[in-house]
């Protein structure tokens, strides 16, 4: 199993000192001067990923790169494999069949898909909705790694085999990595199967549901 060393921290740029002094009401808040830090700062990834040449996958058929989307300060976050055909065509992660079951998740522990963050280990959609290969996942997931640095979510939710195996470097099957809490970049990690799979073996759905009441509790314990 491949395992790249992880890029350096890129922390949000903090605002420069003037040499003039503005009047109190003229200052953003420290909460409002970290949002806009965190989204200036994923805005520069997206920017350093341009029309991404860097692997073959540009050349395989993707109609366009899918970032992430979601709040850039989200105490949540939820990473997939990779954009599937609806994904590649919009541009936003998680938004066909998949996509509408994970925001119903989302909403089940009292949250808006607009208050969490939602990424892809990979950023462009494999041909014939493959497995992404070793090489792609060495190009790609630096980018991730910079997103989760930047957001400092609390919880980072896995979804599926791929996604829990790439973040925690194994081997084994997302039936034998969750149920258990992982720490992770700063953040607490809970691999759960990927709302496709729900899709296709709906049996699973109580066993999701108990790892988002993990979920749910630890975000309310790190508050």
């Amino acid at each position: 199993m491949f395992v790249p060393a992880p890029p350096g921290r890129l922390e949000p740029e903090s605002a420069g000192d003037s040499t003039d002094e503005a009047p109190e009401r003229a200052r953003p808040s420290p909460a409002v001067q970290v949002s806009r830090n965190a989204a200036e700062a994923l805005s520069a990834v997206r920017a350093d990923i341009g029309d991404c040449t860097r692997c073959k996958l540009h050349a395989q058929g993707r109609k366009q790169i899918v970032f992430g989307v979601g709040n850039p300060n989200a105490d949540l976050m939820f990473v997939g494999e990779a954009p599937g055909a609806d994904e590649d065509l919009q541009g936003i992660p998680f938004v066909g069949r998949a996509g509408q079951l994970l925001t119903r998740i989302i909403e089940a522990i009292d949250l808006k898909r607009e208050d969490v963050y939602i990424a892809n280990v990979i950023k462009c959609r494999p041909p014939g909705n493959r497995n992404p290969e070793q090489d792609e996942v060495e190009t790609c997931e630096p980018f991730l790694f910079q997103q989760i640095d930047i957001i400092k979510p609390k919880v980072i939710v896995a979804l599926g085999t791929f996604a829990a195996r790439t973040l925690l470097r194994t081997l084994d099957p997302i039936s034998r990595l969750r149920g258990r809490v992982y720490e992770y970049r700063g953040a607490k990690l809970i691999p759960t199967f990927h709302p496709a799979y729900l899709l296709r073996n709906p049996g699973s759905k109580r066993e999701v549901w108990e790892d988002m009441k993990v979920v749910r509790g630890l975000l309310k314990t790190e508050n």
